[in-house]
């Protein structure tokens, strides 16, 4: 297992790759690496020539912790900095200490070493917990098994006609039986997910469920990690055609704008970054036009949801990307008015003349 951990370790490192996850550090690993920094510092001193020895060993520890604040899943700058705090143990160990060597210089060489073990198996837990992510994610790319066992017990549609809300983490988020009551509408969002990964699960978490329409919004997440624009459209495109061949109605809804205006709060919601503005307008006015030309409908959540700026209104998102509540109540009525014109029967002109007729609008 160690030598995996080691290998893993290096190929993020040498990588420069992000490992994301839940297992970034949490405020008690923070205050402990802030600690080791600090035991690194006050022992220094203790020892004659350390302290100009590990200068640049300490220096680099504390500006990989400056990074570590600003980036608290980066498993990478975790690594480093427990190989730098691992460095200066060992750079330590070669210089020898003086006699007598004061109590307190003891113990703090003490509590340092255990200390630098527990950050360690703190980082190897967290690396253990992202290869277990990742993969999971190998033998599921799409994550099928999201939503397998709740098909599987989804009773057939009734007389209401059934809807999928089909998407990725804003869809996944949105409580559906708190905005709409009465209809059979079924959520189907997987946070993360980019358009081919949803592709990958169209069959089995829309088509088998036998919906009268899909409301479909993605896009966000293939923006954020750099997917071509001409990919997306092709997915988008596949995802059409599937919910058209299978005689269900499919409904785009427009990539949501974003802001900047909560970074001050966390800077991972400084999100025009990841996702620029003009690229989710090049996306939205090309899906306006995809639904123009194929006859599909068109939900514009971002013209309701813009402001001045370009950017998501500030009280409809609290981290810049995700609808809050208010932002869910902005979405509903439209993505209902959408939903509502999308499932209207059809009336044809020879059928609406026998009707005038019926009830005495047409003469005899």
């Amino acid at each position: 297992m160690r030598h995996w951990i080691r290998g893993m370790a290096a190929l993020i490192l040498g990588s420069g790759l992000l490992a994301q996850g839940p297992a970034g550090l949490t405020m008690t690993d923070t205050q402990l690496a802030d600690h080791l920094s600090q035991l690194m510092e006050s022992t220094a001193v203790a020892v004659p020539g350390l302290v100009n020895a590990s200068g640049s060993v300490r220096q680099l520890a504390t500006s990989a912790l400056g990074s570590m604040r600003a980036a608290p899943q980066d498993l990478a700058l975790q690594y480093r900095f427990s190989k730098l705090v691992s460095a200066y143990l060992a750079l330590s160990d070669t210089f020898p200490h003086p006699e007598p060597f004061p109590q307190v210089a003891e113990q703090q060489f003490s509590e340092l070493r255990e200390s630098a073990r527990t950050f360690q198996v703190r980082f190897e837990a967290a690396l253990e917990q992202v290869d277990r992510a990742a993969q999971a994610r190998a033998a599921d790319p799409s994550n099928l098994s999201r939503y397998a066992d709740a098909n599987s017990k989804l009773p057939p549609p009734a007389a209401t006609p059934r809807v999928v809300f089909f998407g990725d983490s804003i869809t996944d988020a949105w409580r559906l039986n708190e905005y709409f009551t009465g209809r059979d509408f079924v959520n189907r969002g997987i946070s993360g997910q980019t358009t081919l990964q949803m592709l990958g699960r169209f069959l089995q978490d829309v088509v088998s469920l036998k919906p009268k329409a899909v409301l479909i919004l993605a896009g966000t997440n293939d923006i954020a990690q750099g997917i071509r624009v001409s990919a997306i459209e092709d997915d988008l495109t596949a995802m059409g055609e599937l919910a058209r061949a299978s005689g269900i109605k499919p409904v785009f809804a427009s990539v949501l704008p974003v802001s900047d205006y909560h970074k001050d709060a966390d800077s991972r919601f400084e999100m025009t970054r990841t996702r620029p503005p003009a690229m989710i307008r090049q996306i939205n006015s090309w899906m306006q036009e995809y639904c123009r030309r194929e006859g599909f409908t068109y939900v514009d959540y971002f013209a309701a949801m813009v402001d001045g700026n370009g950017f998501m209104q500030a009280d409809l998102a609290d981290d810049g990307l995700h609808p809050n509540a208010k932002g869910y109540r902005v979405m509903a009525p439209l993505a209902l008015d959408a939903l509502n014109r999308t499932l209207a029967p059809v009336v044809s002109p020879t059928t609406e003349k026998t009707q005038k007729k019926r009830f005495g609008i047409l003469g005899k």
